[in-house]
């Protein structure tokens, strides 16, 4: 972590602790509704002001009662929403992450130079382990300070959203206060109608003279249709009112939740990050030192296998050597060899002529018997001719 960032991150401490410390109100029973006749000499005033704001002759006084008290609430609420629109989701937990997921991508097996690369490393031309290693530390140690200096960053952003949220829990508990008013003058006004204005209406109806009757009438039907307005006005204040009451732990929630992050963050840029680095830094000089010893023992390794294997070379040239010297020009093996097979080939050719003498003396026998043969054939023929060949033959 660069120097400008580690001193911005100390400063931002002093910011951290001041958030932490604010301590947000609780509602308690003051904040609920009081009527008319239980409230004090204050409290009636304020509640009478309100009830000031009604016209019952004026449809759009009961629509509106109570509005004005959401107007500054509101304010506050548009402000936030304008910073926040397009804003990403979770930035700020998506930097931690980031941060983990560059730190797990250290694989120990990388760093091991003695391990070989697996034919794919090979085929692709990936580099040998120390080398890898080297270059993926400069590159964490790059995002490392890039992260860090976004987390800065979204830090200040939720510093500044929960003073925003300070500002919109102490305006939503004053609007949960004032709705409380705001009931308590609606149900004082439903009172009034209910026991004085109504029915001094009905009164008049009755009083009135026959053709000044119908009219009358319609005012007292417009009189109560507007206090039923009134009714379902309070109603929805109140309804108001307790989803007000339900926001107030759910703004304390997130706020309590950007106070754990941001503590969380300046936890990470003040302690853990320096360690990752000075771990990483221990990292690579071990890895250093482990490749010195292994170049010093593959030269220890390089010499003792040259001696050993010039020694055994000159053991077998040499017996090579002696073995050529003290041999004749001829082996005597090679001699009974050739004087072996020079006797059995003067032997199978003895063999040979034998067998062939005997063979012509056979044909020459079997040619003597072919030639009497034919000799007598030829005798048998003439005595036919002459006419003594049936005589002799009989």
């Amino acid at each position: 972590m660069s120097e400008n960032v580690r001193e911005k991150a100390a400063q931002s401490l002093a910011m951290v602790e001041e958030v932490t410390a604010v301590i947000l109100p609780e509602p308690t029973d003051a904040n609920a509704v009081v009527t008319l006749e239980q409230a004090d000499a204050p409290q009636s005033a304020e509640i009478r002001s309100r009830m000031e704001e009604l016209d019952m002759a004026d449809t759009q006084s009961i629509i509106s009662f109570g509005s004005a008290a959401q107007a500054e609430l509101q304010e506050i609420s548009q402000a936030m929403l304008q910073d926040v629109r397009n804003k990403d989701v979770g930035p700020a937990g998506d930097s931690l992450r980031g941060i983990v997921t560059t730190i797990r991508g250290f694989s120990v097996s990388e760093l091991d130079v003695r391990r070989e690369r697996s034919w794919w490393e090979k085929l692709i031309g990936r580099a040998a382990p120390f080398a890898k290693f080297t270059a993926k530390f400069e590159k964490v140690q790059g995002q490392i300070d890039k992260i860090t200096d976004n987390l800065l960053s979204h830090e200040h952003t939720l510093l500044k959203d929960i003073k925003s949220l300070d500002m919109l829990y102490e305006k939503t508990l004053q609007f949960y206060d004032e709705l409380a008013l705001y009931i308590a003058a609606g149900e004082a006004k439903l009172a009034e109608l209910d026991a004085t204005v109504i029915p001094a209406k009905e009164a008049d109806v009755q009083a009135a003279a026959e053709e000044d009757q119908v009219m009358v009438a319609q005012e007292l039907r417009d009189l109560r249709a507007a206090r039923d307005d009134l009714e379902r006005r309070v109603h929805d204040l109140k309804l108001t009112r307790q989803v007000t009451m339900q926001s107030l732990p759910s703004i304390r929630l997130v706020q309590e939740n950007d106070k754990s992050l941001v503590t969380k963050i300046n936890s990470t840029l003040v302690n853990t990050v320096p360690l990752w680095e000075t771990q990483l830094a221990q990292a690579v000089t071990i890895q250093r030192s482990a490749e010195a010893a292994a170049a010093v023992r593959e030269a220890n390794d390089l010499t003792n296998e040259l001696l050993t294997s010039n020694a055994k070379n000159l053991r077998d040239s040499n017996k090579i050597i002696r073995e050529e010297m003290e041999r004749g020009v001829f082996d005597i093996e090679a001699v009974k060899a050739a004087n072996a097979d020079l006797i059995g080939t003067i032997e199978e050719s003895l063999q040979i002529a034998d067998e062939g003498k005997a063979k012509r003396a056979s044909a020459e026998k079997e040619l003597k018997e072919m030639e009497a043969k034919l000799r007598d054939t030829l005798a048998s023929a003439k005595a036919t001719k002459t006419g003594l060949g049936d005589t002799v033959n009989t």
